[in-house]
């Protein structure tokens, strides 16, 4: 079972004001635990520390989301960001289409555009053979050659609501996430289609010879107060279930 700790930090004035939990059953958003983001905002956004930082030569990510968001909006589902660069983001870019970044250019993917029904999405990328591939709901899209012999660096935390363009900081609210997101998980391999079909058809799975990467620290940070309080109002008696901002 993962063990998870979840901060909330945020500053009332000129004061910080941290409230730490233990989690059992909190693993990456996973299950029932939901980020619900229904404005944009430049300042709040959820952080997830891997326990184990480690080097991925191959890698699968999947999460389940819904967003309102249309027209001409570039939106940033994820990323994994080190001290001094940009590791992996995943993101809808200004024409609709998904795609996700090594470290530089991206890969494209023309697939339906999100919307306020609820997605479930997988990325999937293999450094020796340079596949990438993407899921959207159990469908497999063409298969893109993209970054042969690419490895994403450990030492680096993953931002979700936000786009960071330097180490946790610079904000562009015009990025920002806004809709609702849970199920993300991160594995050291790829994943087979009928392991991902499987997860999206909420069917139980069962993985061999891969780990889950980000088993670590969730924090929430919060705009301001309100925020924090609208959080608290979720707590259940052993674990929060959301990730809650107004």
């Amino acid at each position: 079972m993962n063990v998870f700790l979840l901060f909330i930090i945020f500053k009332l004035k000129k004061t910080l004001q941290i409230h730490l939990h233990t989690i059992n059953t909190f693993k990456c958003l996973s299950g029932l635990h939901t980020l619900v983001s229904p404005t944009e905002t430049s300042n709040s956004y959820v952080e997830m520390v891997p326990v184990k930082p480690r080097t991925l030569r191959a890698f699968t990510l999947c999460m389940r989301v819904a967003s309102k968001l249309k027209g001409e909006r570039e939106v940033n589902l994820f990323a994994y960001r080190t001290r001094d660069s940009d590791e992996l983001k995943v993101r809808r870019e200004l024409d609709g289409r998904l795609s996700f970044y090594l470290s530089g250019v991206p890969v494209l993917f023309e697939v339906p555009q999100l919307g306020a029904l609820e997605t479930h999405l997988c990325i999937t990328c293999d450094s020796k053979s340079g596949a990438a591939t993407l899921f959207m709901d159990g469908s497999k899209s063409m298969t893109k050659i993209y970054k042969k012999g690419h490895a994403l660096h450990s030492g680096g935390r993953v931002v979700i609501r936000q786009d960071p363009d330097s180490n946790l900081g610079k904000f562009d609210a015009k990025q920002s996430f806004v809709g609702e997101m849970h199920d993300v998980n991160m594995w050291d391999s790829v994943l087979s289609a009928s392991t991902i079909r499987d997860m999206y058809s909420g069917d139980r799975v069962s993985i061999q010879n891969s780990s889950h990467f980000w088993t670590g620290f969730a924090l929430c940070y919060a705009d301001n107060d309100d925020d924090i309080l609208s959080f608290f109002k979720e707590l259940k008696p052993k674990f929060p279930s959301k990730c809650l901002f107004q």
